[in-house]
């Protein structure tokens, strides 16, 4: 391993394990986070690729062409390769639920520090009722709610927003407004999960994601991101609104211009109140490095926590980094600062 003052050899976990969508969403952010990070000066980057197949690739870069000639290697060998590496730290660019939990697991193991939350955290944060249920008691504000299974038979009063237990992205989301749609609700989510979490819906408002980094010991709340919900023509946000496929086929993101989302005013009132909220859910979870958690704000201005989404791939393009630019931190000193801290546990 090298010393902290020298060139910090860096691998980036890429790909997924389960489907080509999320092996493209991982690509697409960490050839951003690729060309915004590479200093010469600070690190030596490498790249791992695990195909849904479980396939292990040491390609150049991320891109297809690189991916495809590289050789894939069983995980045994792949194991070999990364301690040959010898590689001071790891940055996980993984977005399926195997690559937050088990392959993060596996660097533990290896003994390999790596930036953000640890697999556990990634794991309960993953689980929406899990995760509302820890903040919960915490003395956070979540809508009232509660899993189904097939072949339950269950009744609630609607509104309710119908979503599975755990997915991304929107993905199987429903507003439920009449009794008579709850039960198709209930059926597409269960398309995406064994769990649909029926919660109650909390009127508009306003909808932002909150951003925390440790800094010095301290949790520091980045400016809030708030994006474009409407009573009346998009009361919830849906999968449409956060990734789309383009005419070529390119994963495209759509939540990242200033129609969809733009970032708060500092001074805004709602920002204090939602940076306490995510201080408590940020320590109740036991995150690390930093979180991101999702807010419905009601009429009066009070915040009720929605899901957490535990992962930053540093690319330019990212959630937290944008935050962070906002508060005059860019991302060459934002990762420098993550990989750092990394390096040393």
């Amino acid at each position: 391993m090298t010393e902290a003052s020298d060139v910090l050899k860096v691998l980036h976990l890429t790909g997924s394990a389960v489907s080509d969508d999320l092996d493209d969403l991982s690509r697409l952010y960490a050839a951003g986070c690729l060309a915004a990070t590479a200093d010469p000066a600070r690190y030596e980057f490498h790249v791992v690729h695990v195909s849904p197949d479980g396939r292990w690739r040491f390609p150049a870069d991320v891109s297809d062409g690189a991916v495809a000639a590289a050789e894939p290697v069983s995980l045994g060998a792949a194991l070999d390769h990364v301690g040959r590496l010898d590689v001071d730290v790891v940055v996980p660019q993984m977005f399926c639920l195997p690559g937050m939990t088990a392959y993060r697991g596996l660097f533990d193991v290896l003994g390999v520090p790596y930036v953000g939350n640890p697999s556990s955290v990634m794991a309960l944060g993953a689980d929406k009722a899990k995760a509302r249920a820890v903040v919960a008691a915490a003395g956070v504000d979540v809508p009232p709610g509660r899993v189904v299974r097939r072949g339950e038979r269950v009744t609630f009063d609607v509104p309710v927003v119908v979503k599975p237990v755990d997915a991304d992205n929107s993905l199987g989301v429903t507003l439920v407004r009449e009794e008579g749609d709850l039960a198709p609700a209930l059926e597409a989510a269960w398309e995406h999960s064994g769990g649909a979490l029926v919660e109650t819906y909390v009127e508009l408002g306003r909808e932002v994601r909150c951003g925390v980094l440790e800094r010095d010991g301290e949790l520091v709340g980045l400016p809030l991101e708030e994006y474009a919900v409407d009573t009346a023509t998009k009361p919830v946000r849906l999968a449409d609104d956060k990734l789309r496929r383009s005419g070529d086929g390119d994963l495209e993101l759509v939540a990242k211009d200033v129609e969809h989302a733009w970032i708060v005013d500092p001074d805004d009132p709602v920002t204090a109140a939602v940076h306490a909220a995510a201080r408590q859910c940020h320590v109740a979870l036991g995150c690390r490095d930093y979180s991101l958690f999702d807010f419905r704000i009601d009429p009066s201005g009070r915040p009720w926590f929605l899901e957490a989404s535990l992962y930053n791939s540093f690319s330019p393009k990212s959630v937290l980094a944008t935050m962070a630019a906002a508060a005059g931190t860019g991302l060459p000193e934002l990762f420098a600062e993550a990989v750092r801290r990394a390096a040393a546990r």
